[in-house]
C-alpha cells in the first residue's frame, strides 16, 4: 500500500519571494538579479540568456560567487532548468535561480518558431497561427513555471522595457511580440518592479518601484533606492513581524488649508489622519501631476491635492472614521 501524503506537511515553511524586473537597457537589472547571491538563500545559478554574466562581479574566476550558465541556443533553457532541478545540476544544491533576460529568450524563441513558419509556406510575410501561438505560449510558461513554482525557492527574472511609454507593445525585427512578455511574467512572480535612473544632486541612484504586487508588504508604487534582493526579503519580514500599535487617544482633526500651509509635511499628515500613507500619496501625485517623487511637487500641486483630500474625505466623514476605529 502506497504511502498518503499529510497535507498538512504542504503548508509554507520558509519565505520565498519571486520577482520580475523590468527597465531599460543599462539601469542595472542584471545587477539586481545577481544579488540573489548576496541574500542569504544559498548557491544561485544564473541563467544568462544574454552572455552578459561575464560582466557581474562575482560571476567568474577561480572561485565565482555563483554559478552563471549561458545559454546559446533558447531550446537549451528549459534542459539547463531540468538540469538544476531534478538532473545532476541538483547535486550543487542550488538555493536560488535568476533568469537574464525572459526578453531575450522569448524573442528568440518567437523569432525562432516564426522563421520556421516563414520556411514551411514559403512566404517571408507568413504569421503563426491562433493555434500555433497557443502552443507556443506552453512551451513558453513551462519555463516559468518550471523556475517560479516547481523551484520552491526564491527567483527574479529581468524583462526589457525598449522604450518608455512602449512596455505594452514591444517589437522585433521579425514582427509584434506577443503580449505575454509582460502577461506571462504577471501570471507567475509575485512582485514586479520597474528600475529606473534618478539624479538627486550630483549623484546616480537606482530606483525600483513596485508595478504589481500580490503581497501587502510591497504596496503599488513603493520606491526603494539602490535596492538589492536582500533588502526586499528584509523588508517583507519586518512588516510581517512588526505588530500594529493604536495610540491611547486620538489627535484632533485640523483641516490644512491651501495657502502658506500648503507644505509637503501637512499634506502627508492630511493623508495620514485618513489611512493613506506615503506610498499612496506618491501615485496620487505621479498621476495628476506627472512627478516621480514628492519632492518635485510645487505648491500649487500640494494644493491641488489637498483639495483632491478633502473633497475625497470631508471632516465629517473623518470623524466617523475615526470614531468607528476607537
Amino acid at each position: 500500500m502506497n504511502a498518503k501524503v499529510n497535507p498538512l506537511s504542504r503548508r509554507p515553511k520558509n519565505k520565498r519571494l519571486v520577482m520580475a524586473v523590468r527597465g531599460a537597457a543599462g539601469v542595472g537589472k542584471s545587477h539586481f538579479a545577481a544579488s540573489l547571491a548576496d541574500a542569504g538563500l544559498g548557491r544561485l545559478c544564473f541563467f544568462d540568456a544574454e552572455r552578459k554574466a561575464r560582466l557581474l562581479a562575482g560571476a567568474s574566476g577561480a572561485t565565482p560567487k555563483f554559478d552563471a550558465l549561458e545559454i546559446h541556443h533558447p531550446d537549451e533553457l528549459p534542459e539547463f532548468i531540468s538540469w538544476a532541478l531534478e538532473g545532476e545540476g541538483k547535486a550543487q544544491n542550488y538555493g536560488c535561480y535568476a533568469l537574464d533576460s525572459w526578453t531575450l529568450y522569448f524573442g528568440r524563441k518567437y523569432r525562432q518558431s516564426l522563421e520556421a513558419i516563414r520556411a514551411q509556406r514559403a512566404d517571408p510575410t507568413a504569421q503563426p497561427s491562433a493555434e500555433q501561438l497557443q502552443a507556443d505560449q506552453l512551451i513558453y510558461q513551462e519555463v516559468l513555471r518550471r523556475l517560479c513554482v516547481d523551484s520552491g525557492a526564491c527567483v527574479v527574472i529581468t524583462d526589457q522595457i525598449a522604450a518608455k511609454g512602449k512596455e505594452d507593445r514591444e517589437e522585433n525585427e521579425l514582427g509584434q511580440v506577443l503580449p505575454m512578455t509582460l502577461g506571462g511574467l504577471e501570471y507567475y512572480v509575485d512582485v514586479m518592479i520597474e528600475l529606473s535612473l534618478r539624479l538627486e544632486g550630483f549623484e546616480q541612484v537606482r530606483i525600483a518601484r513596485v508595478i504589481k504586487s500580490n503581497s501587502s508588504s510591497f504596496p503599488i508604487g513603493l520606491e526603494l533606492k539602490n535596492p538589492s534582493f536582500k533588502d526586499f526579503l528584509a523588508r517583507m519580514e519586518d512588516l510581517e513581524n512588526a505588530k500594529e500599535e493604536f495610540p491611547e487617544f486620538l489627535k484632533p482633526i485640523q483641516l490644512i488649508s491651501s495657502g502658506k500651509e500648503a507644505d509637503l509635511a501637512g499634506l502627508l499628515q492630511q493623508g495620514e489622519e485618513v489611512g493613506l500613507d506615503k506610498t499612496q500619496v506618491l501615485t496620487a501625485a505621479r498621476h495628476y501631476h506627472g512627478v516621480s517623487s514628492l519632492e518635485q511637487l510645487k505648491a500649487e500641486h500640494i494644493a491641488d491635492l489637498l483639495k483632491r483630500l478633502n473633497e475625497k474625505y470631508p471632516a465629517s466623514e473623518k470623524r466617523q472614521k475615526l470614531s468607528k476605529v476607537a
